[in-house]
């Protein structure tokens, strides 16, 4: 990786739970089910056998990726942020838009990210372009639907 896979304390517990899950539960679980249904004969028409076949190579992938991510992994704890009048990972930060439309979004690890909830991923380009950015700063951001500017209302940290 060329640039560090910055994550919240949360997203690193929640990556970790996720990888816990599916190794020391469901993927022995479905190990011995693979098992049985192996013992049952016929393995080419045998809907156990192949779709646990099937999804413990699922899991098999994820636990490979999760693995991965979590050594690359840099836990950044926001609430230890010195500078808290610029925005930096982890912040919490109100913008606006020339409609005077709000958001208010966080800046969290590209593993945690989910626009829904306002938390977008540090290498967003919304999230790029706000790094750095101070109180009453303006910020012009290309995205998919066009430019647009922002400017930044407040910030704040956990």
């Amino acid at each position: 990786m060329d640039r560090p896979n910055y994550i919240t304390p949360a997203g690193y517990a929640a990556l970790k739970a996720e990888y816990d899950a599916l190794f020391a539960t469901e993927r022995p679980q479905l190990v011995e089910t693979i098992a049985w249904a192996a013992g049952n004969g016929d393995r080419s028409e045998n809907g156990d056998y192949i779709y646990g076949r099937k999804r413990l190579r699922e899991i098999d992938r994820r636990l490979g990726w999760l693995s991965k991510r979590m050594k690359a992994a840099k836990v950044v704890d926001p609430a230890r942020q010195e500078d808290r009048n610029r925005v930096f990972f982890g912040a919490t930060v109100t913008i606006a838009d020339e409609d005077d439309n709000q958001r208010i979004l966080t800046l969290v690890g590209d593993d945690e990210a989910d626009a829904g909830k306002g938390l977008i991923g540090w290498n967003a380009p919304l999230a790029r372009a706000l790094r750095g950015a101070a109180l009453g700063d303006l910020r012009r951001v290309a995205l998919p639907g066009g430019e647009r500017e922002y400017e930044v209302i407040a910030i704040s940290y956990p």
